[in-house]
């Protein structure tokens, strides 16, 4: 791009904009002899596009930031669609709210004064709310639509606009292409009509959403149990919303399930949109969980439970006893830190000395999967559960085992949630869904991931468990052994900007083109291109086509029944590889000899295929 085009374009956006701040933003950009030391090349590439569920982005001034006038543009586009194809739009409510980022509240109270400027009645929530509180209330109110202001677990300087639709799911095609439509034909943000809320809440178009909701959502959470009240309630737990929304929430639930010792990482209880004690507010990333690992330590507790910033995700780490004398170390994304014996002071100190293991989301969702289905009676409807395809096959093997239908989808909950309703209208019960990105969904109180309820159920299992001397581990080990070893792993590379999605860009096409005919030794029988909709067996040559919707996401098939996914990420900038590995646990066996021989497949086929990549 040419520096006088990109100059007269950001002259553009600036008589545009209607935020003061983002104009001066890129008035201090424009000062600058040499255009090309800035970001305004960058922050001009091209409008954000509707990912998962929506927009998401590094907040500042320009079209491929989330900002004011982008999300103006947004909500015109959004209401427009909702106006012209839900029924009775006007006489329902579009439910509004936002967690507690930078600009969270102001983008919120656009979009509620932009959606009722155009006809339409809004619930707002007046203070930050978790993301799983607004799908509960757009499908227990029957709403229009939904919209929540969050960048869930990415860095500070993110921002995002997530969309429920009608059905209370994440937005999915073919909605998302007609509302991107929608936003293509929105006026100048300056021109979109904006009215104060308090006139707009006097006209009894914009309604603040009554507490009436939290308590609802939490009576819906409570349902979810397996068994109400059972298990070894005075199960020690330490959890952290990582400076979200999902605190209080959190707390009611567990209070109500009467878990009398729940403790949470004070410096990170309330909301913070700095988060000002973690680098990066992703319970995946190594060291996020730490405060909570050490508060853990210091009260010897049994579980302990994560969210993610906006409470759609979470995180659990589990406790293993250790002695005097022993090493105790803890599992922290891959990483081990450890406290010697010399450090243990006292007896009393020992006794409760525990080294903590971070479960992947696979084990969890594999546990929970395996708990729902197993300890809870079966209805008079089939079951079903629905993991995403870059997601551990294993839950699978269960299901498959216990007469449970199981299905695949496309990576996003917004795929999982669609077939969950799709499969509810076939007369399945949706028993649970889960992708490995720490995201669950416990039966049908949220069309979503939801955190809050899964810590609960996941709480509950371990009570259960502990109740009958047994523990999550053991459930793993004995899970294991019935089908399998199962080891996942995720490797991302991060290009960033627009050079680095067309690099991203690039590495598929490779892939796809040029595919290996072996990793580490193991040979690639086969592969699933998404995008085309082609398996191809290259033992064969056969060809067949797949299911699932068209997505850039390639599968490759190893000899030794390994797996490799690749794609790139719908909210970050980076290319995403997902390997599993599967083994079985012999006789002579123990399940942590199988695991580690696993453990070194996977980690062999991942240097061997990302070396080239990086």
């Amino acid at each position: 791009m040419k520096f006088a085009d990109l100059r007269v374009r950001a002259e553009r956006w600036i008589a545009d904009d209607p935020d003061p701040v983002t104009r001066d933003e890129l008035r201090a950009l424009l000062t600058h002899e040499d255009l090309g030391e800035t970001d305004l090349e960058e922050r001009f590439a091209g409008p954000l596009e509707f990912g998962t569920a929506g927009l998401r982005a590094v907040m500042g001034a320009g079209p491929n930031r989330m900002n004011r006038a982008v999300v103006a543009r947004a909500t015109w586009g959004l209401a427009h669609e909702i106006s012209a194809t839900v029924a009775r739009a006007d006489e329902r409510v579009v439910v509004v709210g936002g967690d507690a980022r930078k600009m969270s509240r102001e983008l919120s109270d656009d979009v509620a004064a932009i959606l009722a400027a155009a006809g339409l009645r809004v619930l707002l929530f007046s203070a930050p709310v978790p993301t799983p509180l607004v799908g509960f209330a757009v499908k227990r109110l029957g709403a229009a639509a939904g919209v929540v202001i969050t960048a869930s677990h990415n860095p500070p300087e993110y921002n995002g606009y997530k969309v429920y639709w009608e059905d209370a799911a994440p937005i999915a095609p073919p909605v998302d292409t007609r509302v991107s439509a929608a936003i293509g034909r929105a006026p100048a943000a300056r021109d979109i009509e904006r009215p104060s809320l308090s006139a707009l809440r006097q006209a009894h178009r914009v309604v603040d959403a009554s507490p009436e909701i939290e308590t609802e959502y939490l009576e819906a959470v409570r349902s979810l149990a397996v068994h109400p009240n059972g298990g070894d309630r005075r199960l020690s737990i330490v959890y952290t919303p990582l400076h979200g929304v999902g605190g209080a929430l959190a707390r009611r639930a567990f209070e109500a399930a009467r878990f009398t010792s729940f403790l949470s990482v004070a410096e990170q209880d309330k909301p913070d949109g700095t988060f000002p004690t973690v680098a990066f507010p992703n319970p995946e990333e190594p060291g996020t969980l730490d405060r909570a690992l050490a508060l853990a330590v210091t009260v010897g507790a049994d579980l302990v439970l994560a969210n993610d910033p906006d409470a759609d995700r979470l995180a659990v780490a589990v406790s293993r006893t250790g002695g005097a004398r022993d090493a105790v170390s803890r599992r922290v994304g891959g990483r081990d830190a450890s406290l010697r014996a010399n450090d243990i002071e006292t007896p009393e100190a020992a006794a409760r000395t525990r080294s903590y293991l971070q479960l992947t989301g696979n084990q969890v969702g594999v546990l929970l999967g395996h708990y729902l289905l197993t300890e809870r009676p079966a209805s008079s409807r089939p079951r079903a559960v629905v993991t995403s395809i870059v997601s551990s096959p294993l839950l699978g093997r269960i299901a498959l085992d216990m007469g449970v239908r199981h299905e695949q989808t496309l990576t996003g909950f917004k795929w999982i949630a669609k077939r969950a309703i799709e499969l509810e209208h076939e007369g399945y019960e949706f028993v649970f869904g889960y992708e490995e990105a720490l995201g669950y969904c416990v039966g049908s109180v949220v069309y979503d991931k939801d955190g809050i309820s899964a810590a609960l159920i996941v709480a509950e299992m371990a009570a259960v468990l502990r109740a009958r001397g047994r523990s999550l581990c053991d459930v793993l080990d004995e899970i294991a052994r019935h089908w399998g070893v199962s080891v996942s792993a995720q490797v991302s590379i991060t290009r960033e900007g627009a050079r680095g999605r067309g690099a991203i860009g690039a590495m598929m096409d490779g892939l796809r083109a040029r595919p290996p005919s072996e990793v580490a030794g193991d040979a690639v029988v086969g592969m699933a291109d998404y995008e085309a909709g082609v398996h191809v067996d290259f033992r064969t040559g056969a060809r067949s086509a797949l299911a699932l919707p068209s997505s850039n996401v390639v599968s490759l098939e190893l000899a030794s029944g390994s797996r490799i996914i690749a794609r790139p990420s719908g909210t970050e900038p980076k290319a995403k590889f997902y390997f599993d590995v599967c083994g079985s646990v012999g006789p002579a066996d123990t399940v942590a000899e199988a695991s580690a021989r696993a453990e070194v497949a996977m980690r062999h086929l991942a240097d061997a295929f990302v070396g080239p990549l990086a």
